[in-house]
């Protein structure tokens, strides 16, 4: 299920269908309108809804480049045809499973295509430049087009990545310059948290990802480790004893962060890979315990993610809305 604000929604898919075709125009009489001129470009590693992408890639406000992933010889993007269950199957059968960042020409002709349909700058937020370098030929790329770009790590990923997309996208529909959208993303990402919880340490080992997490190694076959993403890495946050009592205390450690939210303003999105049934359950549970927080989204982990977490993660992200504060109020009727 899509994660949507009743109050933000409508506001901002008003707004955008308005501005559409002086968009694409790029008359001087659309600027006089005050149109919104700020594109919004980030990777795969967000994990936005497929129907939340849809809805706003199709004027080019929002382009999502791919991050490819290989499985043995072959190189996928996300999206391509059953990839989930060929990783699922390859790291089953122990075989090769890597990822790579996305090329700068990739980056290059998203923002070329920006220019195109008449904006003046771009906002491009990135995964977490700790876990890969996609930033770094996002600001390669940036560097060789004619269009400003602010290119944004956003320490972090998943939905915690997509929670930041999300609000540069509604701050760019409010009318703010690519700083001005930077500013607004960057403030919503420093108030996200990731945590979750993996069965093992092993995918997370081979892939180079678990940086400080590399203390648990000695025991990894008598824990199974919380762990957290913190200034963009992955790092351990508890050891428990088993699979139970770890994602009991993952569900703990969440509802004590949403409920340390100001009233209202929490949103939980849960990922998983390969356990969707286990995710359902814990988004009920939550939903019990935090009866003022918007129902969970659960989707399944981005191919790029769920190559290096593996199967049976649980990833949960405490985020809060995106609607701009100066019209919150606005948007509450």
């Amino acid at each position: 299920m899509p994660d949507r604000e009743p109050a933000g929604w409508p506001w901002l898919r008003e707004r955008l269908t308005r501005l559409r075709p002086a968009a694409r125009s790029g008359t001087d009489s659309a600027s006089s309108a005050g149109v919104v001129r700020t594109a919004v470009v980030t990777d795969s590693a967000a994990a936005l809804p497929a129907d939340w992408v849809r809805a706003f890639t199709a004027d080019g406000r929002l382009t999502v480049v791919a991050m490819p992933v290989m499985v043995g010889a072959e190189i996928y993007g996300e999206g391509d045809d059953d990839l989930t269950e060929t990783i699922a199957v390859a790291i089953a059968c122990g075989r090769s499973v890597k990822t790579s960042r996305p090329s700068p020409g990739q980056f290059e002709q998203a923002y070329l295509a920006a220019k195109r349909r008449g904006f003046d700058s771009v906002v491009s937020v990135h995964i977490s430049g700790e876990l890969s370098g996609t930033a770094d030929a996002a600001r390669l790329a940036a560097g060789r087009v004619a269009i400003p770009v602010e290119v944004l790590d956003s320490r972090t990923v998943g939905m915690a990545q997509g929670m930041g997309v999300q609000s540069a996208v509604v701050a760019a529909a409010d009318g703010r310059s690519a700083a001005g959208v930077r500013a607004f993303a960057e403030e919503r990402l420093a108030r996200t948290k990731v945590y979750f919880y993996v069965p093992s340490l092993e995918q997370l080992r081979h892939g180079g990802r678990i940086g400080a997490a590399a203390s648990l190694l000695g025991t990894m076959f008598s824990i199974k480790p919380i762990l957290a993403v913190e200034d963009g890495k992955i790092v351990p946050l508890e050891k428990v004893r088993s699979a139970a009592k770890a994602v009991a205390r993952l569900e703990e450690i969440v509802a004590a962060d949403a409920a340390a939210r100001p009233p209202g303003h929490a949103r939980i999105a849960i990922h998983h890979f390969g356990n969707q049934t286990e995710a359902e359950r814990l988004a009920a549970r939550l939903a019990v315990a935090l009866p003022d927080c918007p129902a969970a989204q659960t989707s399944v982990l981005p191919a790029v993610l769920a190559a290096h977490a593996g199967l049976g993660v649980l990833a949960v992200i405490v985020g809060e809305s995106s609607t701009p504060p100066a019209l919150s109020g606005a948007l509450s009727t």
